[in-house]
């Protein structure tokens, strides 16, 4: 039994991802990797190749390399957001280098990345930091009495834990703005927070606490979409333990 929330039934679209590398064995790999954790690939092996494909193609994330031929990460990212006509001008974009010197992922940061990603990489901190910016599985109920009463053990308890997983939700929601600028508090309070999304059936939120931990853990920022999606994932809750009252 849930609250919601599952995916309406059908075809689920899959997020359409860009990897450029210059690296056809990297190209290869993650391509390979993301395709079984349910994204959509396509691939560019330099700048100009990865540049086209945004321009024609509405992407929901880029992956772009630091150093390609004709025309690197940043190359790419700057000349597509001062394209209006491009599909992908606003599509979340994320930086990969096998080489990370202090002041790179600054810069980075600053050129309009969201998140950087190290290589060579692990495919679960990858997935993490794309599922920060885009969601996680929707066909994760936002609720789960099933999963809520196997880890409690009976429905006193379960609601017990409900209520005060709502109170901490209603606190950190309050909080938000703040931990925006406090990347250490943001990942303690992801931390606990999923503990108790663990115990009360919140599998979606637990998902999207791990992956907005993983995220602030890569780039000790907070990216604006991550926190963005954070949010609704937290208010989908609220309304789903309200509804459960």
């Amino acid at each position: 039994m849930s609250h919601d929330v599952t995916a309406p039934s059908g075809a689920i679209a899959r997020p359409h991802i860009l990897v450029a590398d210059d690296d056809a064995s990297t190209r290869q790999f993650l391509a390979g990797a993301l395709g079984t954790q349910g994204y959509l690939v396509t691939v560019a092996q330099d700048g100009a190749e990865a540049l086209a494909s945004a321009r024609a193609i509405r992407f929901d994330a880029l992956l772009l390399d630091c150093r390609m031929p004709r025309g690197g990460a940043v190359d790419v990212l700057t000349t597509l957001r001062d394209d209006d006509t491009a599909a992908s001008r606003a599509a979340t974009a994320l930086a990969t280098s096998a080489e990370m010197p202090t002041g790179l992922r600054a810069s980075l940061i600053d050129a309009g990345f969201a998140g950087i990603v190290e290589k060579p990489c692990r495919i679960a901190a990858l997935v993490d930091t794309l599922a920060a910016m885009l969601g996680v599985d929707p066909r994760l109920h936002v609720l789960d009495d099933d999963a809520a009463l196997a880890a409690t053990g009976d429905t006193a308890t379960m609601r017990a834990l409900r209520s005060l997983l709502r109170a901490e939700l209603a606190e950190l929601l309050a909080d938000l703005d703040t931990l925006a600028s406090d990347p250490d508090e943001t990942i303690e309070r992801m931390h606990r927070l999923r503990s108790g999304c663990g115990f009360c059936g919140a599998a979606r939120l637990g998902m999207q606490a791990r992956a907005l931990q993983t995220h602030v853990e890569s780039v000790r920022t907070v990216a604006p979409e991550a926190l963005a999606r954070f949010r609704g994932e937290l208010l989908s809750t609220l309304a789903a333990l309200d509804a459960g009252v």
